[in-house]
């Protein structure tokens, strides 16, 4: 599983008629999504996860110019039946055990924008 990535910045300088010297105006790239596992009741299976091993949220769009920031990636949910415990596969640590209905956890999050040099999940 992985998040979606940050986009990037962009380099953007102003330009105006009664300011010649302008000045930097670029905009941060958009978050990227995070993957969300949420409890349903009215699911009763698994089946869903038997042939699929990848999930990857989307990925945030690069800034513009005026200091516009991009746009967000959506976030991926994931939805599981009511019970399900999520480990960690290695370990075998409970991360999270989801008995009622809407009950969630963020398996993987972007943690900042775009155009930084720290933005992997």
């Amino acid at each position: 599983m992985k998040a979606g990535d940050g986009g990037n910045g962009v380099i953007s300088f102003r330009r105006e008629k009664f300011m010649p010297k302008g000045g930097p105006d670029g905009g941060n790239g958009g978050r990227g999504g995070s993957i969300i596992i949420r409890a349903d009741k009215r699911l009763t299976t698994l089946m869903d996860f038997r042939y699929r091993r990848n999930y990857e949220a989307e990925d945030g769009d690069r800034g513009g110019g005026a200091n516009r920031t991009g746009k967000s990636g959506n976030d991926l949910v994931l939805r599981v039946p009511v019970g399900t415990a999520i480990k960690i596969a290695d370990s075998g640590e409970l991360l999270a055990d989801l008995v009622h209905d809407d009950d969630e956890i963020v398996i993987a999050h972007q943690r900042n924008s775009g155009g930084r040099e720290d933005d992997t999940a």
